[in-house]
């Protein structure tokens, strides 16, 4: 690896950690579509860039997301029942997701990276905060929905955030249990997700060197080692920075990364 390749994954990392500490998203969004940028450069098969990318990311939310995990479960914000009612959903959707990503071209994959972008700007933009349920809903919910969480999650290779705050917020938990609890949904997901990518890709070829399967291990390695610091960063800046223009204008930049992943 070249100094160079090293330093932008070092800039990826932190700058992936910044934003989710800042906008309490997962560094996914940030990490996959830059990934696959990367990998286009250094010419790596079309054929294997968005599943390199994906199984990667996961692989970085392993240890970047049980720091916060951790220090949500040591400050009590982790509705633990929650939790296990959805664990069995996000295990199931973690391996389905993968297995759906396996089974599409590396381009079909990146256009549905891109709607799925598209969705996320929209929502940051458009949508008030959901109105809180009165009433927990029942275990199977909670499981289906464990199952959408999972499934996107991995198919994307993101942290499950996105999409488990939105929910648990609507179930009725705080804000700083929503997150909390979300950041512990984010372990079994990545875990599970990294470890299917690594069997799906073994022995795929056209895969640079490095790889473990679609994991490839000096990109993980960097991105870890500034992504974790510089989320504390971002926790930092949140509270001083005007959140209303920041989250705006990372929708923006979001609009355009999916734009071009679709165009």
């Amino acid at each position: 690896m070249t100094l160079m390749l090293l330093l932008s994954y070092l800039a990826l990392g932190a700058v992936a950690g910044t934003l989710a500490g800042l906008f309490g998203i997962g560094g996914g969004l940030v990490i996959v579509p830059a990934l696959a940028a990367a990998f286009a450069v250094q010419n790596v098969a079309d054929s294997v860039i968005m599943h390199l990318a994906i199984g990667t990311s996961l692989a970085t939310i392993v240890i970047t997301g049980s720091s916060s995990a951790w220090g949500h479960y040591t400050k009590g914000n982790i509705r633990r029942d929650w939790f296990i009612m959805l664990l069995p959903g996000l295990l199931l959707g973690a391996v389905s997701g993968v297995f759906i990503a396996d089974n599409l071209s590396s381009s079909s994959l990146g256009s549905l990276f891109g709607v799925f972008l598209l969705i996320v700007a929209g929502r940051m933009v458009l949508v008030k905060k959901a109105a809180s349920a009165t009433v927990a809903p029942r275990r199977w919910v909670m499981g289906a929905a464990g199952v959408v969480i999972g499934g996107f999650s991995a198919l994307f290779g993101i942290g499950g955030g996105t999409l488990s705050v939105p929910w648990l917020s609507r179930c009725g938990a705080s804000m700083t249990q929503a997150v909390g609890t979300s950041a512990a949904c984010g372990m079994p997901i990545a875990v599970v997700g990294a470890a299917t990518f690594i069997a799906t890709g073994w022995g795929v070829p056209d895969l640079p060197a490095g790889t473990t399967g679609y994991v490839l291990w000096p990109a993980f390695l960097a991105i870890v080692v500034t992504s974790v610091p510089f989320a504390r960063v971002g926790v930092r800046l949140a509270s001083v920075l005007p959140a209303k223009q920041l989250k705006t204008a990372f929708a923006m930049l979001l609009l355009v990364v999916g734009m071009r992943f679709l165009f």
